[in-house]
């Protein structure tokens, strides 16, 4: 016989599992269904981001950088070190470490909010009189029946035509995440986040890395100046970064990974590594899934069609995450799995595409919310520009990382906050504020005139807005 629920959940990513807690919470019968295992086979809740994305990437990220700063930058600060080394295999563990205890974190936050919780591979078996019948396959099969449902199963790694990955040689983020030690030479296919911040961690512990992108510019989503401006830390941290090249040929072979490439002038350019990853986008995640049991809508990438509410074209099934349309963002899945749970109990939901923020957590970070200067130029928007750099803030200077800037942008006649875009220490943290104003459609004289606490990194982002009507402070 089914088990029944108001609401079953196809997925624990971020915003599966999300979405299942919200709607417990708003006193609706929820099944979450996850199919993601651990080494050991049991339930692994958490995605992509818990598993092989976000929370494993930072993990390796700050053990990195952590041996960086001990090997080129404590001596700084007085504080001398001999015999440096860096055991890889324990840092892996740490990241396993961490995922565990993410994925531990989420059952039991299922358990909580009484969310009744499924590991199995769910797919619609077609529709019921009163919803839809669901089969989950797995150690314990179960059919279920649900009034509503929400898709959110993400994405995967998007290989190289005639490459698949190998997670040896070839890697997606789930390998370049699990490498034992540290390679002579790492080639990087795709200068996006995954490329960056993996790119780095294993530059950090010895690698000579060098990234290959097809786009003629770096870091095409960001603010030009902004990119620019990273390009150039990252080139002087020992990163090879090329553009604009076209990638002919990529040969595994027994040690190692041969490609072939035209550069930006056209010329044919050759490379072997040991390691390559690769990271050229990623697509949405529905095989599997049995969409046409029930007619559900999907685009010609394989996503999810839904319209701005995550409705789909069947009526009582929502999708949202990675398997929709818009940024592929941990914290946008977040929202958009909290406004379905809040629609399908009645109220009313909401996300703001407009202020959610992006990161790339290397370093330098590169944070930025609302529209970049090129777009705001492509539209013709009159705008004002404020910027301030980092070495001329004392908290930067004694953190002795001053690399970057943040740069505000306004309207012309009304000085509401249009964009905000930082490259620098912590960027990541100090965008938050930005988020909150741009979202209470504050001015930049808004956040000027807000007394910012002194020393600290915050105050670039007041003189940044100072910077707006020209009467910096500090610069």
């Amino acid at each position: 016989m089914n088990k029944q629920f108001d609401v079953v959940v196809i997925g624990a990513g971020p915003g599966g599992y999300i979405a299942a807690i919200r709607a417990a919470q708003l006193g609706l019968k929820v099944a979450c269904v996850d199919a993601w295992k651990n080494d050991k086979g049991g339930p692994a809740p958490g995605g992509t981001c818990t598993n092989v994305g976000c929370i494993p990437s930072k993990a390796l990220l700050q053990s990195s950088e952590y041996f960086e700063h001990a090997a080129k930058h404590f001596s700084e600060h007085g504080i001398s070190l001999s015999n440096l080394s860096m055991d890889v295999q324990k840092m892996i563990h740490r990241k396993d470490a961490v995922i565990k205890q993410n994925n531990d974190g989420i059952l039991y936050l299922f358990k909580k909010n009484k969310v009744s919780f499924f590991h199995g591979q769910a797919s619609f078996s077609g529709k019921a009189e009163n919803g839809f019948e669901i089969k989950v396959q797995g150690a314990a099969p179960e059919s279920l029946l649900a009034k509503q449902v929400i898709v959110a199963t993400g994405s995967t790694p998007r290989a190289l035509p005639g490459t698949p990955f190998d997670e040896k040689l070839v890697l997606s983020n789930d390998g370049a995440l699990r490498i034992e030690a540290a390679p002579a030479k790492l080639g990087v296919i795709g200068s996006g986040v995954i490329g960056l911040e993996m790119g780095s961690v294993w530059r950090r512990l010895g690698a000579e890395v060098t990234v290959l992108e097809a786009l003629p510019v770096f870091l095409g989503a960001a603010d030009e100046q902004i990119a620019k401006e990273a390009y150039k830390a990252f080139t002087r941290q020992g990163l090879k970064i090329e553009l604009g090249v076209k990638v002919a040929e990529v040969k595994p072979g027994k040690h190692g990974v041969s490609i072939a490439y035209t550069n930006s002038k056209g010329e044919a350019q050759s490379m072997t590594v040991d390691r390559l990853i690769v990271s050229i986008g990623r697509v949405p995640n529905t095989q599997g899934l049995n969409s046409q049991a029930i007619g559900l809508q999907l685009d010609e990438r394989g996503a999810v069609v839904v319209d701005s509410d995550c409705r789909t074209n069947v009526a009582g099934v929502w999708a949202v995450g990675d398997v929709v349309r818009g940024p592929m963002l941990a914290h946008k899945a977040e929202e958009e799995g909290v406004a379905v749970a809040e629609r399908i109990a009645g109220q009313h939901g909401h996300v703001n595409f407009n202020t959610i923020p992006w990161v790339i957590y290397t370093s330098p970070e590169i944070a930025w919310v609302g529209q970049t200067e090129q777009q705001l130029k492509a539209e013709g928007r009159n705008f004002k520009v404020g910027t301030f750099p980092f070495l001329a803030n004392g908290r930067a200077r004694a953190l002795g990382d001053t690399t970057g800037m943040v740069k505000m942008l306004a309207d012309a006649q009304s000085d509401e906050i249009l964009g905000v875009h930082i490259v620098g220490p912590m960027a990541s943290e100090l965008i938050a504020e930005c988020v909150v104003a741009m979202e209470f459609r504050a001015s930049s004289e808004d956040i000027a005139r807000i007394c910012h606490a002194h020393p600290s990194l915050s105050e670039s982002t007041k003189e940044a807005a100072l910077a707006v009507d020209k009467r910096t402070l500090n610069f």
